[in-house]
């Protein structure tokens, strides 16, 4: 697995993202453009984070935007688990607005709430920071398809 240690249960249990959970595995794209990871910080809301790598650069040298747009989405998903829980869903929408930019090498994380769980649909909303700076503000909306087979 890319970004050190062993997922046991999507647990990572060595290396920088010992602690840490992936979903490795569900889902071929984000495994693709991660890793990211996910935890929860004491008070119990959800964190997420990867580091920026080359794969994720553009040619100016900072983050690819569709990368940044891309974690965004992978978090809608860790902010509203609970609020999905045995539930399939999908993206419904996702708007995002940079405001900062991502070097190589930069630990990228996430933080954000759900807005209001509706019958069918998530609402939440998310800050992407680095090194204490903000890079991109989000919200989005899931879908609930129904439940999980």
């Amino acid at each position: 697995m890319d970004g050190g240690g062993e997922a046991k249960n999507g647990l990572v249990t060595e290396g920088e993202w010992a602690g840490w959970r992936t979903w490795e595995g569900s889902d071929p794209f984000e495994d693709h453009a991660g890793p990211f990871y996910f935890r929860h910080d004491p008070d119990g809301a959800p964190r997420c984070a990867f580091r920026a790598e080359q794969k994720h650069m553009n040619g100016g040298g900072f983050m690819h935007g569709g990368c940044i747009m891309t974690f965004a989405d992978y978090c809608l998903f860790v902010i509203a688990r609970e609020a999905l829980e045995g539930q399939h869903s999908v993206t419904a929408t996702l708007n995002g607005e940079f405001v900062g930019a991502v070097p190589l090498g930069a630990l990228v994380e996430c933080t954000g709430e759900v807005v209001r769980n509706a019958r069918s649909m998530v609402f939440v909303r998310g800050l992407i920071t680095t090194g204490g700076e903000n890079v991109m503000s989000f919200s989005g909306v899931i879908k609930k398809r129904g439940p999980r087979k």
